[in-house]
């Protein structure tokens, strides 16, 4: 029997590795426990918004991870005529907002302004009931599940996965979108109401893509390859996704994970 060269054995072993660090994968699937969305939406031209900001990113810290609540962080942009271009900001941010108020019967559009599970959240002055709020959430029986694996390889991420709603009941207006969102992020700001000021951000929103239409077995591609800036951390990047009713806010399931190196 021909004994294969250790030279051979070698460079397939190199061959391999260099394989698998070109292209690096992440899975993940939702449990049982319904996880919680929380939208921020915030804008570095808001002199208001930094200590939302900061209450956001203690939220971990405090055992509201990923396995509880997918936190998004949308900057908007209609605060830039006041001297300060949010990096951050996007129109498309700006526009949900507007149409989860308009869903809310809000009056005003304002930021900072929470949304859990797509009701807007204040927290209390007096005794902040935000773990609370998620703990009533985890325990209720999510209404779809979602599996979603990523794919890192050159300048880009691909998305897979598929989300389903089990129940016919619970499919009319449900929409699922995918986000890819960036943690410590900082600026230094030159101009507007946070003139001075050195800002720091997690959960910030890169893209958003969606919506995802349900089919009529229940089940909702979920495929997107995001295109990533050379000025993106990837070691601090996520990929959430999520399933919600659109016509009352509600957000049947959620999930993230992180980037794979």
């Amino acid at each position: 029997m021909p004994r294969t060269s250790p030279l051979l054995i070698l460079l397939t072993t190199l061959a391999l590795a260099q394989s698998a660090a070109a292209t690096a994968q992440c899975v993940a699937e939702s449990g049982p426990r319904r996880v919680a969305l929380l939208e921020l939406y915030t804008s570095e031209g808001c002199d208001s918004c930094p200590p939302t900001d900061r209450w956001v990113s203690t939220l971990a810290q405090r055992g509201l991870d990923r396995d509880r609540v997918v936190t998004l962080g949308f900057h908007v942009d209609y605060w830039n005529y006041l001297g300060w271009n949010d990096p951050y900001g996007r129109a498309e941010h700006s526009a949900r907002q507007r149409a989860a108020n308009q869903r809310n019967k809000a009056r005003v559009v304002y930021t900072p302004q929470l949304m859990l599970n797509g009701a807007d959240y204040r927290p209390g002055r007096i005794r902040e009931d935000v773990a609370d709020r998620v703990g009533a959430i985890n325990q209720r029986k999510p209404a779809a599940s979602i599996r979603l694996k990523a794919a890192a390889s050159g300048g880009t991420l691909a998305a897979e996965g598929a989300a389903a709603v089990t129940d016919p009941a619970q499919r009319d207006g449900v929409r699922a979108y995918l986000a890819l969102y960036e943690n410590n992020l900082s600026t230094d700001i030159k101009a507007g109401e946070n003139r001075g000021k050195r800002l720091r951000h997690d959960y910030v929103v890169r893209t958003l893509a969606g919506p995802y239409a349900v089919d009529s077995s229940g089940e909702i591609a979920l495929n997107h390859s995001f295109v990533l800036d050379p000025g993106w951390k990837t070691a601090d990047l996520h990929l959430a996704a999520f399933v919600q009713n659109e016509r009352t806010g509600d957000v049947l399931q959620a999930l993230a994970l992180p980037y794979c190196k």
